[in-house]
Protein backbone atom coordinates (compact mmCIF):
# COMPACT_ATOMS: atom_id res chain seq x y z
CA UNK A 1 0.00 0.00 0.00
CA UNK A 2 0.99 3.59 -1.04
CA UNK A 3 1.83 6.09 1.93
CA UNK A 4 -1.44 7.41 3.13
CA UNK A 5 -1.60 11.35 2.52
CA UNK A 6 -2.07 13.87 4.81
CA UNK A 7 -5.22 16.24 4.57
CA UNK A 8 -5.32 19.91 5.58
CA UNK A 9 -9.13 21.14 5.40
CA UNK A 10 -9.34 24.97 5.08
CA UNK A 11 -12.90 26.05 5.84
CA UNK A 12 -14.07 30.01 5.76
CA UNK A 13 -17.25 31.09 6.45
CA UNK A 14 -19.39 32.90 5.20
CA UNK A 15 -17.48 33.21 2.22
CA UNK A 16 -18.65 33.17 -1.84
CA UNK A 17 -17.55 31.50 -4.34
CA UNK A 18 -16.96 34.48 -6.44
CA UNK A 19 -14.72 36.40 -4.04
CA UNK A 20 -11.29 34.87 -5.33
CA UNK A 21 -8.97 36.04 -8.15
CA UNK A 22 -8.87 32.75 -9.26
CA UNK A 23 -12.86 33.11 -10.00
CA UNK A 24 -12.20 35.83 -12.17
CA UNK A 25 -12.77 38.44 -9.20
CA UNK A 26 -10.22 40.97 -10.49
CA UNK A 27 -10.54 43.24 -6.84
CA UNK A 28 -9.94 40.87 -4.02
CA UNK A 29 -6.57 40.10 -3.41
CA UNK A 30 -6.45 36.65 -2.81
CA UNK A 31 -2.59 35.08 -3.91
CA UNK A 32 -2.78 32.20 -1.67
CA UNK A 33 -5.93 30.46 -3.01
CA UNK A 34 -5.18 31.16 -6.38
CA UNK A 35 -1.71 29.67 -6.10
CA UNK A 36 -3.72 26.98 -4.33
CA UNK A 37 -5.85 26.89 -7.63
CA UNK A 38 -3.16 27.04 -10.13
CA UNK A 39 -1.50 23.74 -8.38
CA UNK A 40 -5.06 22.04 -8.08
CA UNK A 41 -8.45 22.27 -9.44
CA UNK A 42 -10.94 24.13 -8.86
CA UNK A 43 -15.01 23.90 -8.71
CA UNK A 44 -16.87 26.75 -10.29
CA UNK A 45 -20.43 24.37 -9.67
CA UNK A 46 -19.69 23.17 -5.89
CA UNK A 47 -23.20 23.21 -3.51
CA UNK A 48 -23.13 23.85 0.34
CA UNK A 49 -26.40 21.65 1.59
CA UNK A 50 -27.68 24.29 3.36
CA UNK A 51 -27.03 28.15 3.16
CA UNK A 52 -26.45 28.80 6.72
CA UNK A 53 -23.60 27.74 8.33
CA UNK A 54 -24.27 24.94 11.44
CA UNK A 55 -26.61 22.88 9.22
CA UNK A 56 -24.15 23.45 6.41
CA UNK A 57 -21.49 22.37 8.93
CA UNK A 58 -22.52 18.82 10.16
CA UNK A 59 -23.60 17.95 6.47
CA UNK A 60 -20.03 18.37 6.09
CA UNK A 61 -18.72 16.29 8.75
CA UNK A 62 -21.46 13.55 8.48
CA UNK A 63 -22.32 13.52 4.95
CA UNK A 64 -25.59 13.48 5.50
CA UNK A 65 -29.03 16.49 5.08
CA UNK A 66 -30.18 18.54 7.83
CA UNK A 67 -33.32 16.30 7.84
CA UNK A 68 -31.30 13.43 8.50
CA UNK A 69 -29.42 14.96 11.19
CA UNK A 70 -31.67 17.45 12.80
CA UNK A 71 -29.61 20.66 12.51
CA UNK A 72 -31.65 22.69 10.33
CA UNK A 73 -30.92 26.96 11.86
CA UNK A 74 -27.38 28.56 13.30
CA UNK A 75 -26.78 27.48 16.30
CA UNK A 76 -27.67 30.38 18.77
CA UNK A 77 -27.22 28.19 21.95
CA UNK A 78 -25.50 25.12 22.92
CA UNK A 79 -22.33 25.80 22.61
CA UNK A 80 -20.83 25.18 25.56
CA UNK A 81 -21.68 24.89 29.58
CA UNK A 82 -21.27 27.96 31.75
CA UNK A 83 -18.38 26.03 33.91
CA UNK A 84 -15.92 25.66 31.62
CA UNK A 85 -15.74 29.64 31.13
CA UNK A 86 -12.62 31.38 32.54
CA UNK A 87 -13.30 32.97 35.98
CA UNK A 88 -12.20 36.11 34.70
CA UNK A 89 -14.78 35.96 32.05
CA UNK A 90 -17.80 34.99 34.18
CA UNK A 91 -16.59 38.15 36.66
CA UNK A 92 -16.95 40.31 33.28
CA UNK A 93 -20.64 39.00 32.81
CA UNK A 94 -20.98 40.26 36.13
CA UNK A 95 -19.64 43.20 35.66
CA UNK A 96 -22.38 45.66 34.36
CA UNK A 97 -19.80 48.67 33.70
CA UNK A 98 -17.24 45.79 31.40
CA UNK A 99 -16.15 46.89 28.34
CA UNK A 100 -18.33 46.35 25.47
CA UNK A 101 -16.39 43.67 24.18
CA UNK A 102 -17.94 41.54 26.62
CA UNK A 103 -21.33 42.09 25.59
CA UNK A 104 -21.80 39.50 22.64
CA UNK A 105 -19.96 36.97 24.38
CA UNK A 106 -22.51 37.38 28.31
CA UNK A 107 -25.48 37.28 25.82
CA UNK A 108 -24.08 34.16 24.14
CA UNK A 109 -22.36 32.16 26.69
CA UNK A 110 -24.00 33.41 30.22
CA UNK A 111 -25.96 30.24 31.41
CA UNK A 112 -25.08 28.56 28.15
CA UNK A 113 -25.59 24.69 28.17
CA UNK A 114 -23.29 22.06 26.15
CA UNK A 115 -25.57 20.35 23.07
CA UNK A 116 -23.65 17.26 21.53
CA UNK A 117 -25.36 17.40 17.91
CA UNK A 118 -22.80 14.86 16.71
CA UNK A 119 -23.36 12.25 19.46
CA UNK A 120 -24.87 9.27 17.24
CA UNK A 121 -23.85 10.62 14.26
CA UNK A 122 -20.81 8.83 12.18
CA UNK A 123 -18.42 11.65 11.11
CA UNK A 124 -15.64 10.77 8.18
CA UNK A 125 -12.86 12.00 10.95
CA UNK A 126 -14.06 9.30 13.03
CA UNK A 127 -13.49 7.05 10.02
CA UNK A 128 -10.22 8.54 9.64
CA UNK A 129 -9.12 8.26 13.14
CA UNK A 130 -10.05 4.84 13.29
CA UNK A 131 -7.90 4.22 10.25
CA UNK A 132 -4.10 5.55 11.64
CA UNK A 133 -4.69 9.16 10.88
CA UNK A 134 -3.94 11.82 13.60
CA UNK A 135 -6.95 14.43 13.70
CA UNK A 136 -6.22 18.48 14.78
CA UNK A 137 -8.76 21.05 14.72
CA UNK A 138 -8.23 24.93 15.19
CA UNK A 139 -10.97 27.46 14.76
CA UNK A 140 -14.47 27.50 14.48
CA UNK A 141 -16.54 24.64 15.83
CA UNK A 142 -20.32 25.54 15.85
CA UNK A 143 -21.81 21.73 15.95
CA UNK A 144 -22.14 22.20 20.08
CA UNK A 145 -20.22 22.07 23.04
CA UNK A 146 -17.15 23.61 21.76
CA UNK A 147 -15.11 22.46 24.53
CA UNK A 148 -15.22 18.52 24.11
CA UNK A 149 -13.18 16.98 21.85
CA UNK A 150 -15.18 15.05 19.56
CA UNK A 151 -15.57 13.34 16.36
CA UNK A 152 -12.33 11.39 16.69
CA UNK A 153 -9.94 14.74 17.01
CA UNK A 154 -7.42 14.55 19.39
CA UNK A 155 -6.02 18.03 19.41
CA UNK A 156 -8.28 20.29 19.92
CA UNK A 157 -8.48 24.45 19.84
CA UNK A 158 -12.00 25.67 19.31
CA UNK A 159 -13.47 29.04 19.56
CA UNK A 160 -16.36 29.33 21.39
CA UNK A 161 -19.13 30.70 19.27
CA UNK A 162 -20.33 30.85 15.45
CA UNK A 163 -19.54 34.10 15.59
CA UNK A 164 -16.25 35.84 17.03
CA UNK A 165 -15.42 39.80 17.81
CA UNK A 166 -11.86 39.39 15.53
CA UNK A 167 -10.14 40.97 17.63
CA UNK A 168 -11.63 40.07 21.41
CA UNK A 169 -12.44 36.57 20.66
CA UNK A 170 -13.82 33.50 22.92
CA UNK A 171 -10.94 31.21 22.30
CA UNK A 172 -10.21 27.39 24.26
CA UNK A 173 -7.05 28.25 26.09
CA UNK A 174 -5.24 26.46 29.05
CA UNK A 175 -7.97 24.33 29.87
CA UNK A 176 -10.71 26.92 30.04
CA UNK A 177 -12.57 29.18 27.06
CA UNK A 178 -11.47 32.74 27.88
CA UNK A 179 -11.92 36.24 26.00
CA UNK A 180 -8.55 37.61 24.15
CA UNK A 181 -8.24 41.08 23.89
CA UNK A 182 -6.73 42.75 21.08
CA UNK A 183 -5.41 39.71 18.94
CA UNK A 184 -6.57 39.05 15.46
CA UNK A 185 -8.88 36.09 16.07
CA UNK A 186 -7.67 34.62 12.44
CA UNK A 187 -3.47 34.24 13.39
CA UNK A 188 -4.48 32.70 16.22
CA UNK A 189 -6.37 29.96 14.39
CA UNK A 190 -3.22 29.79 12.24
CA UNK A 191 -0.70 29.65 14.90
CA UNK A 192 -2.73 27.25 16.75
CA UNK A 193 -3.11 25.06 13.44
CA UNK A 194 0.74 25.16 12.99
CA UNK A 195 1.41 24.39 16.67
CA UNK A 196 -0.55 21.03 15.73
CA UNK A 197 2.24 20.27 12.75
CA UNK A 198 5.12 20.73 15.06
CA UNK A 199 3.35 18.87 18.02
CA UNK A 200 1.94 15.50 15.77
CA UNK A 201 2.87 12.23 15.80
CA UNK A 202 5.52 11.94 12.97
CA UNK A 203 4.51 8.48 12.06
CA UNK A 204 0.90 8.95 11.51
CA UNK A 205 -0.99 10.91 8.63
CA UNK A 206 -2.84 13.10 9.83
CA UNK A 207 -5.90 15.69 8.95
CA UNK A 208 -6.20 19.24 10.19
CA UNK A 209 -8.78 20.86 10.40
CA UNK A 210 -8.57 24.94 9.95
CA UNK A 211 -12.05 26.31 10.59
CA UNK A 212 -11.54 30.29 9.89
CA UNK A 213 -14.22 32.63 11.30
CA UNK A 214 -13.36 34.75 8.41
CA UNK A 215 -14.69 36.72 6.44
CA UNK A 216 -18.14 36.36 8.35
CA UNK A 217 -19.23 39.98 9.88
CA UNK A 218 -18.71 42.49 11.21
CA UNK A 219 -16.85 44.15 8.49
CA UNK A 220 -16.16 47.77 10.37
CA UNK A 221 -12.67 49.49 9.69
CA UNK A 222 -11.56 48.56 13.45
CA UNK A 223 -12.29 44.76 13.04
CA UNK A 224 -9.48 43.89 10.53
CA UNK A 225 -5.68 45.15 10.73
CA UNK A 226 -5.47 48.53 9.18
CA UNK A 227 -2.71 46.73 6.62
CA UNK A 228 -5.89 45.33 4.77
CA UNK A 229 -8.29 47.73 5.39
CA UNK A 230 -6.06 50.32 3.74
CA UNK A 231 -5.63 48.08 0.44
CA UNK A 232 -9.22 48.38 -0.59
CA UNK A 233 -9.93 52.03 0.54
CA UNK A 234 -9.91 53.46 -3.07
CA UNK A 235 -11.43 49.87 -4.60
CA UNK A 236 -14.20 51.01 -6.54
CA UNK A 237 -15.94 47.62 -5.82
CA UNK A 238 -17.24 46.72 -9.67
CA UNK A 239 -17.03 43.32 -8.65
CA UNK A 240 -20.05 42.71 -6.86
CA UNK A 241 -23.63 44.50 -7.88
CA UNK A 242 -24.92 47.37 -6.67
CA UNK A 243 -28.51 47.09 -6.63
CA UNK A 244 -31.44 48.26 -4.73
CA UNK A 245 -32.52 46.16 -1.31
CA UNK A 246 -34.36 42.66 -1.91
CA UNK A 247 -38.31 43.00 -1.01
CA UNK A 248 -37.43 40.25 1.16
CA UNK A 249 -34.35 42.09 3.54
CA UNK A 250 -35.15 43.61 6.66
CA UNK A 251 -34.23 47.01 6.44
CA UNK A 252 -32.57 48.78 9.63
CA UNK A 253 -34.61 51.57 11.74
CA UNK A 254 -31.50 53.85 12.26
CA UNK A 255 -29.64 55.40 10.37
CA UNK A 256 -25.78 54.05 9.87
CA UNK A 257 -24.47 56.60 12.18
CA UNK A 258 -26.83 56.34 14.84
CA UNK A 259 -26.48 52.44 14.42
CA UNK A 260 -22.38 52.54 14.89
CA UNK A 261 -22.37 55.55 17.62
CA UNK A 262 -23.79 52.48 20.18
CA UNK A 263 -21.41 49.20 21.14
CA UNK A 264 -22.91 46.29 19.02
CA UNK A 265 -20.72 43.74 19.85
CA UNK A 266 -20.89 40.52 17.14
CA UNK A 267 -22.79 42.57 15.21
CA UNK A 268 -22.58 45.94 13.44
CA UNK A 269 -25.12 47.27 10.48
CA UNK A 270 -23.53 45.16 7.81
CA UNK A 271 -24.90 41.86 9.81
CA UNK A 272 -27.36 39.51 7.59
CA UNK A 273 -30.20 40.51 10.27
CA UNK A 274 -29.89 44.25 9.00
CA UNK A 275 -29.60 45.95 5.49
CA UNK A 276 -29.64 49.63 5.65
CA UNK A 277 -32.35 52.16 5.02
CA UNK A 278 -32.08 53.33 1.35
CA UNK A 279 -30.32 56.76 1.77
CA UNK A 280 -27.81 54.85 3.76
CA UNK A 281 -27.07 52.10 0.71
CA UNK A 282 -23.74 53.57 -0.33
CA UNK A 283 -22.10 54.31 2.94
CA UNK A 284 -22.87 50.56 4.02
CA UNK A 285 -21.74 49.18 0.80
CA UNK A 286 -18.43 50.16 0.95
CA UNK A 287 -17.91 49.96 4.69
CA UNK A 288 -19.07 46.13 4.31
CA UNK A 289 -17.12 45.34 0.86
CA UNK A 290 -14.00 46.93 2.70
CA UNK A 291 -14.13 44.85 5.74
CA UNK A 292 -15.45 41.81 3.96
CA UNK A 293 -12.67 41.93 1.23
CA UNK A 294 -10.00 42.88 4.03
CA UNK A 295 -11.31 39.75 6.14
CA UNK A 296 -10.70 37.22 2.88
CA UNK A 297 -7.31 38.66 1.97
CA UNK A 298 -5.70 38.59 6.15
CA UNK A 299 -7.27 34.85 5.78
CA UNK A 300 -5.29 33.87 2.77
CA UNK A 301 -1.99 35.60 4.15
CA UNK A 302 -2.57 33.04 6.42
CA UNK A 303 -3.37 29.90 4.45
CA UNK A 304 -0.04 31.41 2.82
CA UNK A 305 1.44 30.81 6.42
CA UNK A 306 -0.10 26.75 6.46
CA UNK A 307 1.20 26.29 2.79
CA UNK A 308 4.68 27.68 3.53
CA UNK A 309 5.30 25.65 6.67
CA UNK A 310 3.85 22.46 4.87
CA UNK A 311 6.39 23.49 2.31
CA UNK A 312 9.35 23.98 4.22
CA UNK A 313 8.97 20.86 6.66
CA UNK A 314 9.08 19.28 2.79
CA UNK A 315 5.58 17.47 3.34
CA UNK A 316 3.37 19.60 0.94
CA UNK A 317 3.79 16.79 -2.01
CA UNK A 318 2.27 14.64 0.45
CA UNK A 319 -0.64 16.59 1.74
CA UNK A 320 -3.90 17.06 0.29
CA UNK A 321 -4.91 20.66 0.50
CA UNK A 322 -8.77 21.14 0.69
CA UNK A 323 -10.45 24.80 0.69
CA UNK A 324 -13.74 25.47 1.02
CA UNK A 325 -16.78 27.79 3.03
CA UNK A 326 -19.59 26.40 4.99
CA UNK A 327 -21.90 28.36 2.63
CA UNK A 328 -22.04 31.07 0.11
CA UNK A 329 -22.72 35.09 0.87
CA UNK A 330 -24.33 37.70 -0.90
CA UNK A 331 -22.70 40.93 -0.81
CA UNK A 332 -25.20 43.35 -2.17
CA UNK A 333 -25.86 40.55 -5.13
CA UNK A 334 -29.85 40.58 -5.38
CA UNK A 335 -29.88 43.44 -2.40
CA UNK A 336 -29.23 40.84 0.13
CA UNK A 337 -26.21 41.54 2.60
CA UNK A 338 -25.95 38.09 4.30
CA UNK A 339 -26.44 33.80 3.16
CA UNK A 340 -29.40 32.20 3.07
CA UNK A 341 -30.95 33.56 6.09
CA UNK A 342 -30.51 37.08 4.53
CA UNK A 343 -34.02 37.22 4.00
CA UNK A 344 -37.11 35.82 5.49
CA UNK A 345 -38.68 33.74 3.79
CA UNK A 346 -35.10 31.97 3.79
CA UNK A 347 -33.34 31.87 0.11
CA UNK A 348 -31.81 29.75 -2.25
CA UNK A 349 -29.73 31.98 -4.72
CA UNK A 350 -26.61 30.54 -6.27
CA UNK A 351 -24.44 33.61 -4.51
CA UNK A 352 -26.11 31.97 -1.58
CA UNK A 353 -25.86 27.86 -1.72
CA UNK A 354 -22.32 27.94 -4.11
CA UNK A 355 -19.31 28.06 -2.28
CA UNK A 356 -15.85 28.21 -3.70
CA UNK A 357 -13.92 24.75 -3.93
CA UNK A 358 -9.94 24.29 -4.00
CA UNK A 359 -8.69 20.51 -4.47
CA UNK A 360 -4.82 20.16 -4.51
CA UNK A 361 -1.82 17.27 -4.41
CA UNK A 362 1.12 17.27 -6.42
CA UNK A 363 0.84 13.71 -8.40
CA UNK A 364 -2.81 12.98 -7.33
CA UNK A 365 -4.80 15.91 -8.49
CA UNK A 366 -5.11 17.16 -11.81
CA UNK A 367 -3.13 20.55 -11.98
CA UNK A 368 -4.49 23.85 -12.91
CA UNK A 369 -8.12 22.48 -14.14
CA UNK A 370 -10.93 24.43 -13.53
CA UNK A 371 -14.38 21.55 -13.24
CA UNK A 372 -17.95 22.46 -13.77
CA UNK A 373 -19.32 19.50 -12.43
CA UNK A 374 -22.02 19.96 -10.25
CA UNK A 375 -21.40 18.35 -6.98
CA UNK A 376 -21.95 19.36 -2.88
CA UNK A 377 -20.80 19.17 0.25
CA UNK A 378 -22.80 16.13 1.06
CA UNK A 379 -20.20 14.05 -1.55
CA UNK A 380 -17.19 14.83 0.95
CA UNK A 381 -17.74 12.59 3.48
CA UNK A 382 -16.99 9.47 0.30
CA UNK A 383 -14.11 11.89 -1.67
CA UNK A 384 -11.95 12.48 1.33
CA UNK A 385 -12.17 8.48 2.83
CA UNK A 386 -11.11 7.27 -0.60
CA UNK A 387 -8.52 9.80 -1.30
CA UNK A 388 -7.07 8.56 2.09
CA UNK A 389 -7.41 5.51 0.91
CA UNK A 390 -9.92 4.66 4.00
CA UNK A 391 -12.15 1.51 3.17
CA UNK A 392 -16.04 2.68 3.47
CA UNK A 393 -19.31 0.95 3.10
CA UNK A 394 -21.70 2.57 0.53
CA UNK A 395 -24.82 3.20 2.50
CA UNK A 396 -28.42 3.72 0.80
CA UNK A 397 -28.89 6.34 3.31
CA UNK A 398 -25.76 8.59 2.34
CA UNK A 399 -26.88 10.87 -0.61
CA UNK A 400 -23.00 12.10 -1.33
CA UNK A 401 -20.67 9.61 -4.39
CA UNK A 402 -17.35 10.35 -3.93
CA UNK A 403 -15.67 12.80 -7.13
CA UNK A 404 -12.31 11.42 -6.38
CA UNK A 405 -12.34 9.75 -9.64
CA UNK A 406 -13.20 13.11 -10.95
CA UNK A 407 -9.57 14.73 -9.16
CA UNK A 408 -7.75 12.69 -10.15
CA UNK A 409 -8.48 12.65 -14.25
CA UNK A 410 -10.22 8.71 -13.66
CA UNK A 411 -14.14 10.26 -14.52
CA UNK A 412 -15.57 13.49 -15.70
CA UNK A 413 -18.61 12.36 -13.69
CA UNK A 414 -19.46 10.66 -10.81
CA UNK A 415 -23.50 10.71 -11.62
CA UNK A 416 -25.87 9.93 -14.35
CA UNK A 417 -28.00 12.84 -13.37
CA UNK A 418 -25.80 16.00 -12.35
CA UNK A 419 -28.41 17.13 -9.78
CA UNK A 420 -28.07 18.53 -6.58
CA UNK A 421 -30.46 19.39 -3.86
CA UNK A 422 -30.26 22.12 -0.86
CA UNK A 423 -32.68 22.51 1.93
CA UNK A 424 -33.09 24.99 4.77
CA UNK A 425 -35.89 24.31 7.03
CA UNK A 426 -39.51 24.24 4.81
CA UNK A 427 -37.38 25.47 2.02
CA UNK A 428 -35.86 23.17 -0.61
CA UNK A 429 -34.13 23.22 -4.17
CA UNK A 430 -33.30 21.24 -6.93
CA UNK A 431 -30.78 22.19 -9.21
CA UNK A 432 -29.38 21.15 -12.51
CA UNK A 433 -27.03 22.87 -15.39
CA UNK A 434 -29.75 24.31 -16.75
CA UNK A 435 -33.00 24.92 -14.28
CA UNK A 436 -33.66 25.72 -10.80
CA UNK A 437 -36.25 25.18 -8.66
CA UNK A 438 -37.05 26.75 -4.93
CA UNK A 439 -40.41 25.12 -2.95
CA UNK A 440 -41.03 26.85 -0.20
CA UNK A 441 -44.31 25.62 2.62
CA UNK A 442 -45.22 29.04 2.11
CA UNK A 443 -47.86 29.08 -0.74
CA UNK A 444 -46.72 31.41 -3.39
CA UNK A 445 -43.71 31.45 -2.69
CA UNK A 446 -42.03 28.98 -4.78
CA UNK A 447 -38.94 29.93 -7.76
CA UNK A 448 -37.95 28.84 -11.04
CA UNK A 449 -34.82 29.96 -12.81
CA UNK A 450 -33.75 29.31 -16.38
CA UNK A 451 -30.09 29.32 -15.07
CA UNK A 452 -28.66 29.46 -18.99
CA UNK A 453 -30.57 32.31 -20.44
CA UNK A 454 -31.06 34.13 -17.01
CA UNK A 455 -27.73 33.00 -14.55
CA UNK A 456 -28.32 35.78 -12.43
CA UNK A 457 -31.59 34.56 -11.06
CA UNK A 458 -33.74 38.00 -12.20
CA UNK A 459 -36.96 36.72 -13.24
CA UNK A 460 -38.97 33.91 -12.06
CA UNK A 461 -40.92 31.95 -14.33
CA UNK A 462 -43.02 29.82 -11.81
CA UNK A 463 -46.18 31.25 -13.32
CA UNK A 464 -44.93 30.95 -16.88
CA UNK A 465 -47.43 28.18 -18.15
CA UNK A 466 -44.70 27.65 -21.44
CA UNK A 467 -42.99 25.46 -17.95
CA UNK A 468 -45.74 24.02 -16.07
CA UNK A 469 -44.40 20.44 -17.87
CA UNK A 470 -40.82 21.11 -16.59
CA UNK A 471 -41.99 22.16 -12.84
CA UNK A 472 -44.09 19.20 -12.40
CA UNK A 473 -41.02 17.08 -13.81
CA UNK A 474 -38.57 18.79 -11.36
CA UNK A 475 -40.92 18.61 -8.31
CA UNK A 476 -41.19 15.05 -8.56
CA UNK A 477 -37.41 14.40 -8.48
CA UNK A 478 -37.34 16.46 -5.35
CA UNK A 479 -39.95 14.88 -3.48
CA UNK A 480 -38.74 11.59 -4.30
CA UNK A 481 -35.09 12.43 -3.36
CA UNK A 482 -36.25 13.59 -0.03
CA UNK A 483 -38.39 11.12 0.77
CA UNK A 484 -35.75 8.85 0.50
CA UNK A 485 -33.21 10.82 2.59
CA UNK A 486 -35.26 12.29 5.35
CA UNK A 487 -35.58 10.63 8.61
CA UNK A 488 -39.31 11.54 9.35
CA UNK A 489 -37.79 12.89 13.22
CA UNK A 490 -35.94 15.54 11.63
CA UNK A 491 -38.04 16.56 8.62
CA UNK A 492 -36.99 20.29 8.29
CA UNK A 493 -39.90 20.80 6.35
CA UNK A 494 -42.20 20.51 9.13
CA UNK A 495 -39.84 22.62 11.65
CA UNK A 496 -40.37 26.51 12.29
CA UNK A 497 -37.13 27.55 10.67
CA UNK A 498 -36.74 30.89 9.65
CA UNK A 499 -33.60 31.95 9.60
CA UNK A 500 -33.01 33.62 13.62
CA UNK A 501 -31.63 30.42 15.00
CA UNK A 502 -31.78 27.05 16.54
CA UNK A 503 -31.81 26.59 20.46
CA UNK A 504 -32.11 23.01 20.86
CA UNK A 505 -32.92 20.00 19.04
CA UNK A 506 -36.69 21.01 18.06
CA UNK A 507 -36.84 24.67 19.10
CA UNK A 508 -36.01 27.44 17.46
CA UNK A 509 -35.91 31.60 17.32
Amino acid sequence: MNKRKNILFLLADDYGAWAMGCAGNSEVKTPNLDRLAAGGMRFDNFFCVSPVCSPARVSIMTGKIPSQHGVHDWLAKGHLDESVISPELKEKFADEHAPWYYAWPKNQLSGDFAIRYLDGQRTFTQELAENGYQCGLSGKWHMGDSYTPQAGFTYWKTTAMGGENYFYPVVLENGRMELKENTYVTNIITDNALNFLEERDQDKPFYLAVHYTAPHSPWSEDSHPKEYIDMYRDCPFSSTPDVPPHPWAPHGKTTLAEWNSKPHPGIRFSGAKYAPIPEMWEEHRRESLTGYYAAITAMDAQIGRMLDCLEQKGILDDTIVIFTADNGMNMGHHGIWGKGNGTNPVNMYDTSVKVPAIFSCPGLVQRDVVCHEMVSHYDLYQTILELADVPWEEKEEYPGRSFAPILTGEKQSVRDSVVVFDEYGPCRMIRNKNWKLVIRAEEGMDELYDLESDPGEDHNRISDPACAELIAAMRGELDSWFACYVDPEFDGSKEKVCGKGQLTSHSFQ
